[in-house]
């Protein structure tokens, strides 16, 4: 029998923030698809979250690999027939990212290809699951680091993290962000920027100065609005982020 409980998929979710996501998807009663490139590592992910009543399972998906992206929504429709919220969370870094001077054209082109095409290449194959929803939500994980603004602001904090392909990645997410609100603003789908802020995780080097469980706060409220819900917003934990 399908679940008739909300449906979320979660991209990159078998560690980090996107783990955190997903368990506290699952707390508020959500049937969780936790996406993993690697199968195995989303299962034992699984297997973990099981011990504490979670709902879901684990389903590859590759942001990078469309085989992969289509597998997954043929999953998807034939289990449960829709989707109910699209956590865009899979995201890389590279040692070879840096200033605009030196940084590898090809580190750049890597983190492109999975911060910003895998968003949309998963947004594109998932909106007609999400059509099927009551109230779609799609929450972009975005970061500071893509804001225009935070990028001009020699008095912001971030201003000196200058790393070409990760904040040009997470810019380039917001534009999708506002493209996408923009022309699904007829429709009951939601879509969202959120930055979960400086997090403690594999993607920071564990440098950051919030758990993941706190940095999971944020998407996750945004993945959960109600009927009416804001859409085309960029936030992080301190309020509206200008882009």
């Amino acid at each position: 029998m399908p679940d008739h409980s909300r449906i979320a998929l979660v991209t990159g979710a078998n560690k980090g923030i996107g783990l955190e996501i997903a368990r506290q998807l699952a707390q508020s009663g959500v049937f969780v698809f936790l996406g993993a490139r690697d199968l195995e590592r989303g299962r034992a992910a699984v297997e973990d979250l099981t011990l504490e009543g979670f709902r879901g399972r684990a389903i590859r998906i590759d942001v990078t690999d469309a085989a992969s992206i289509d597998a997954a929504v043929k999953t998807i429709d034939a289990e449960h027939g829709r989707l109910d919220i699209l956590v865009n969370n899979a995201g890389i870094v590279d040692a070879n990212d840096g200033p605009p001077s030196h940084a590898s054209a090809e580190a750049v082109r890597r983190i492109m290809d999975t911060n910003f095409i895998g968003a949309l290449a998963v947004s594109q194959a998932m909106l007609p699951l999400l059509r099927r929803s009551p109230a779609g939500r799609i929450v972009n994980l975005s970061s500071s680091l893509g804001s225009l603004s935070v990028n001009g602001d020699p008095t912001s904090p971030y201003y000196s993290a200058r790393l070409i392909g990760y904040n040009a990645s997470k810019a380039a997410l917001n534009m999708l962000t506002v493209q996408l609100a923009a022309e699904l603003s007829d429709s009951a789908i939601a879509v969202n920027s959120v930055s979960p802020g400086y997090v403690m995780t594999d993607l920071t080097g564990h440098t950051g100065f919030m758990t993941a469980q706190e940095g999971a706060a944020l998407p996750v409220r945004y993945a959960l609005l109600a009927e009416g819900a804001v859409s085309g917003r960029f936030v992080e934990p301190e309020g509206e982020t200008s882009w």
